[in-house]
């Protein structure tokens, strides 16, 4: 069970981002020999890196995945002819699924026969999924052009239709004063205060980290071996300061990959975050965490890893070796920091921004935790007589934290149903679950029930007994805000909005205000009443969207502005519902690159990206009925900035109406 998890885990980390930047495990190549008039043998070879290695097409089931051709317009234009038959692999038991698993090593070779089904068929294109696997898996795909002739190979070019060109021409915006957009009037506050929200909380993750079984018992042990090890007091602190250097590094290394979403298109990040099953496999993976905090069963990487790291350690000696040693630590801590890493990943995808800024930020804040215990009992050996003694109050750290981890599991099962529209997890359910998580924890806390871990019952320790006290009060705030008598304005952004509820609600947008969900229904409505447009670029999964709006939107100054002066249009990026047929078209941008409009969200995040130049949300905009551009957009900001610039927008309006 825990080694299964651990795949799941490095199979999600593989789909965001860790190992795509290595192009060269493999080198493919393929070959067609003709039989006849009608049959062919195709062949796919490759050349695969030392000590690398690639799953069969008939790996055993219930072990990893195996490799998979796709044959395109297969049984349209030709069939195949028999299995595709494999070169030679090679046969080795694997523990992690108990199971004999069947690979290629140093050279991959697949034949497949086809035989043609219309004789004027010239190239075939195939498309293999396949892992290459060294401890950790990376998905790869590769996509051949096969000519059966040596004939050159004809890549269709896609023409747009009438209809897409006119429904391209229409999702670009004739604006007015467009200068206005980059004109900074009244700047975003979300960029600076989120990198300092996520090192902060990556700072608490590694917090935490610190009082687990896995890393607490070695801060006075390696604090120990640098000042007795090392000759003199003055050379053992500084290994100690290297080494505590070296755990910040090595986790900030670690979001380096995400930095590969610089280049990709604008809108795949809100695609990811927004993704209904990446969503639902985060809430898989948050649950199995969990409970792994709870003494079910232990998350651990591979033990080669923490022996090779140990090994390197020692021959290397040096910088190298503490660099070394550190990398062992990371390793062998994962069993109690993976949870909290997938926490503060998780807390990234929630976040809106670019991803590996967020997460850099995230992952030097948790280092830096991590890290500073060892640099100060080095500089300070004295504190570490006043360290508490190892026992079974981490075993009670774990616990709470798997407590947590099942509270922020919820949120992405929100996400999916929110996205999905399924109407499954409304507010008054969500705020019900997390109450019951808390009266849990309470009840673990003050020794009512027990988990598989724990060791002999002691008298309650002081900090328990706080802990259980703030559970209960929590579980008093979640009550309170179940029945409205609080806002619960301090959890802005996790339970769905106000008007995702089981009672039915006059509106379905937020605040009970009256908006538009259509752009051209909006602004002919803006027409018809002579009131400037709020155009609100947001997403059901957008924390920060809720946050302005339960926070800034409901204020008592800028409520009225908004119900009263404005004509609302919310644009939800994220929405997964399908357009209608007649609807859905190929957009084609300036580059000349064509992107099929299939949904509401796609739609919409395309019309923000190319009138607009974001992808971002919450993303707010003033215009007129007339497409003049009243005001420079702005993002997340307080209720003040956020008032003076709707006002601001407003008077612009009036005076371009005289």
């Amino acid at each position: 069970m825990k080694k299964k998890s651990i795949c799941l885990l490095l199979l999600v980390m593989t789909a965001l981002g860790f190992g795509q930047f290595d192009e060269d495990l493999a080198t493919w190549k393929h070959t067609v020999d003709k039989i006849s008039d009608t049959e062919y043998e195709l062949t796919f070879a490759a050349d695969i890196k030392q000590d690398w290695f690639i799953y069969s097409l008939y790996t055993a089931e219930g072990g990893s995945m195996p490799s998979e051709f796709d044959f395109l317009k297969k049984d349209e234009d030709y069939e195949l002819v028999g299995k595709t038959v494999e070169g030679k692999t090679y046969t080795k038991y694997t523990e992690v699924f108990d199971v004999e698993e069947t690979f290629f090593k140093e050279k991959a070779l697949f034949k497949q026969r086809i035989k043609l089904l219309k004789p004027n068929t010239k190239q075939v294109s195939v498309v293999l999924y396949y892992q290459i696997c060294k401890e950790v898996c990376i998905l790869k795909e590769e996509a051949f052009e096969v000519s059966l002739d040596g004939s050159a190979i004809i890549k269709e070019e896609k023409v747009l239709d009438a209809a897409s060109i006119e429904k391209t021409n229409a999702l670009k915006l004739d604006l007015k004063n467009k200068e206005r957009l980059k004109a900074n009037e009244i700047p975003s506050e979300e960029g600076k205060s989120q990198l300092w929200m996520l090192l902060g909380l990556g700072f608490i993750g590694g917090l935490l980290a610190l009082f687990t079984p896995c890393v607490f018992p070695m801060i006075p042990l390696t604090v120990s071996f640098f000042t007795k090890q090392s000759g003199n007091k003055a050379k053992g602190v500084g290994n100690a300061l290297l080494y505590g250097f070296f755990i910040v590094l090595i986790y900030f290394l670690l979001s380096l990959p995400f930095h590969l979403f610089d280049s990709v298109d604008s809108q795949i990040l809100n695609t990811i975050a927004t993704n209904i099953w990446l969503n639902l496999l985060f809430f898989v993976i948050f649950v199995v965490f969990a409970f792994s905090f709870f003494g079910y069963f232990e998350l651990t990487l591979p033990t080669s890893w923490a022996n090779k790291m140990d090994a390197a350690s020692t021959k290397a000696g040096g910088a190298l070796g503490i660099f070394f040693m550190a990398l062992t630590l990371a390793i062998v801590s994962f069993s109690c920091t993976g949870p909290i890493l997938g926490g503060l990943l998780g807390s990234t995808t929630l976040a809106e921004g670019q991803v590996a800024q967020n997460l850099s930020a995230g992952m030097t804040g948790f280092g830096l935790a991590l890290a500073l215990p060892f640099m100060l009992f080095a500089l300070f050996p004295a504190w570490l007589n006043s360290l508490p003694k190892s026992g079974g109050w981490m075993t009670t750290v774990k616990v709470v934290l798997g407590f947590l981890e099942l509270a922020l599991a919820l949120k992405f099962l929100s996400n999916a149903d929110l996205v999905g529209g399924w109407g499954v997890l409304k507010r008054e359910l969500f705020i019900g679950i997390w109450i019951v998580l808390f009266v849990l924890l309470a009840l673990y806390l003050f020794g009512v029930f027990r988990f598989p871990h724990d060791g002999p019952k002691q008298k309650l320790s002081i900090a328990r007994k706080a802990t259980g006290l703030a559970s209960v009060l929590m579980v008093v705030y979640l009550s309170l805000g179940l029945v409205k008598v609080l806002d619960l304005k301090v959890l802005s952004g996790f339970p769905p909005p106000d008007f995702y509820s089981l009672q039915a609600t006059a509106s379905d947008c937020p605040l009970g205000l009256d908006c538009f969900k259509d752009f051209e229904a909006g602004v002919a409505h803006a027409k018809e009443t002579n009131k400037p447009i709020l155009l609100d670029f947001t997403g059901w999964a957008c924390v920060n969207c809720r946050r302005m709006e339960e926070n800034v939107w409901s204020d008592a100054a800028v409520f009225p502005l908004l119900e009263k002066d404005y004509v609302l249009i919310s644009l939800y990026v994220d929405d997964r519902k399908e357009l209608p047929i007649a609807s859905q078209f190929d957009f084609q941008y300036d580059s000349g690159r064509i992107k099929t409009i299939k949904t509401v969200g796609q739609k919409w995040g395309t019309f923000q990206t190319i009138n607009f130049n974001a992808a971002s949300q919450p993303y707010y905009v003033l215009l007129s009925s007339e497409l003049e551009v009243l005001n420079a957009p702005i993002q997340y900001v307080d209720v003040e900035p956020f008032k003076d610039w709707l006002k601001a927008g407003l008077d612009r309006y009036h005076l371009s109406m005289k």
